[in-house]
């Protein structure tokens, strides 16, 4: 396995509460890496601080070698994009500009806008499937339709790495798995490294090549869904006693809760 995204004794903070502690994580190149665990666990403080977001109180997190808050925000944002979790949208502005938005990294000082950025722009508009949106604006579109847009903008970057928080959050089912399956297309298609935060287990064992499992800050297990994902695994680190069954569409695997008994005071 090869990783050019890493972190050694990766510690993170928000004033004195250690949210993440002492991780040492590689992420798998090539490949979709999901980061699962429970509410609170510090899954988004770990993609924040894989996105240089947030600043380590210790360790360190590195691309190709390099300590990550060692390189120019320039060059590190035509190697690495971020998908936020909840993204602030200018107001009023259209698809298209919005997705124009991602060649900002590429542009210099008194540049034009160039045959190239515009052709990095249509392929992201065309690979997200909103094109025919591209006069639209963006606050008007639905919450599918606005995660595509945004997806679109990280594309027209063109980096090799791309970061996305809960992807899939305040989106139905259909939604849902509509931008999943462009997250999957998007890997197998051009190659791309794509790490995601997750809070459906099942979507993620069916997604994702690697899952990262965080537990109170730390890690918990790492490695392919089919030998990470455990029944023991799953009480531990969500408190939740399960089956763990093959995906009857999938063979990946897939989390069955054990029926809860119910309370004394819950029978009536």
């Amino acid at each position: 396995m090869t990783s050019r995204l890493a972190t050694r004794g990766l510690e993170l903070r928000y004033a004195d509460r250690i949210v993440v502690r002492d991780l040492d994580l590689e992420i798998p190149d090539h490949a979709v890496t999901a980061i699962v665990g429970p509410n609170a666990c510090g899954k988004s403080t770990l993609l924040r601080g894989l996105a240089r977001l947030l600043a380590p109180t210790a360790g360190g997190v590195t691309l190709d070698g390099t300590d990550i808050h060692r390189i120019p925000a320039r060059t590190l944002a035509k190697s690495l994009g971020l998908l936020p979790q909840q993204p602030v949208t200018p107001e009023a502005i259209t698809v298209e500009a919005l997705v124009r938005l991602g060649r900002h990294p590429h542009q210099r000082v008194f540049s034009t806008w160039s045959g190239a950025d515009q052709e990095a722009v249509e392929r992201a508009l065309a690979r997200t499937g909103v094109d025919a949106l591209r006069d639209r604006p963006v606050d008007r579109l639905s919450g599918g339709q606005r995660q595509r847009a945004w997806i679109a903008l990280a594309l027209a970057q063109e980096t090799d790495l791309l970061l996305l928080d809960e992807p899939t959050t305040f989106l139905d089912l259909r939604h849902q798995l509509d931008v999943l399956d462009l997250v999957a297309e998007l890997n197998a298609d051009g190659g791309r490294t794509v790490v995601m935060v997750l809070h459906d287990l099942g979507q993620a064992a069916r997604y994702a090549d690697h899952l990262v499992v965080v537990h109170d800050g730390a890690l918990a297990a790492a490695g392919p869904p089919g030998e990470v994902l455990t029944a023991e695994l799953v009480e531990r680190v969500f408190d939740v006693p399960c089956r763990v069954v093959p995906d009857p569409e999938t063979g990946t695997p897939l989390v069955v809760p054990l029926a809860r008994k119910a309370s004394p005071s819950s029978v009536h």
